[in-house]
């Protein structure tokens, strides 16, 4: 009898994965959302690392930049200072007077330079920025439709696999259009 009822489990084994044999589609959806989810986490992670070491190396240049503008300031107090006071060697403050002019010319022409650099930073923070979002928005929405489909596993509605599907393509279409910003 213990043979017959082994039969009896193999049979109704046999039977129930021939039941639950048309929700292999939606197990292979699930893994495909599943190594999606993971490469759009990597991607947004990676954006929001790059976003964040450009936004310092942009603080330094305008740090780099007010550090100029300060020490120009300087310079042109002491000169207006050397021009009002008794000097007792016009000579020598009238050749302090042009070395600090050409210090402060070259200072802002330096100062020019550094402001244009930090801006530049700052545009590739922006575009890093709106990566990471998209980045972010497409995993989220891959999740939802993994989540999704996987409700088709206890339901067996396919209604359900084929809207975790289209939460699935809309979060892949979102983080390949984050790809293509520029």
């Amino acid at each position: 009898m213990s043979e017959e009822h082994e039969m009896h489990e193999l049979q109704e084994a046999a039977e129930h994965g021939r039941e639950h044999a048309s929700l292999a589609p939606v197990s292979f959806t699930m893994a495909i959302l599943a190594v999606l989810v993971a490469i759009a986490a990597l991607l947004g992670h990676r954006a929001h690392t790059e976003e964040v070491l450009l936004q310092n190396r942009a603080t330094d240049q305008w740090g780099f930049y007010q550090a100029k503008n300060i020490r120009r300031h300087t310079v042109e107090q002491m000169d207006e200072l050397l021009k009002v006071l008794p000097a007792k060697d016009s000579a020598a403050v009238e050749a302090l007077l042009k070395k600090n002019e050409a210090a402060i010319e070259k200072s802002k022409g330096d100062q020019e330079k550094i402001h244009e650099e930090a801006k530049a930073l700052e545009e590739e923070v922006d575009l890093y920025t709106r990566r990471a979002n998209r980045y972010d928005f497409g995993e989220t929405l891959l999740e939802v439709g993994l989540v999704v489909c996987s409700i088709t596993l206890l339901t067996t509605r396919r209604a359900y696999w084929f809207a975790g599907m289209a939460f699935g393509l809309a979060g892949s279409v979102i983080t390949v259009l984050g790809a293509l910003l520029h």
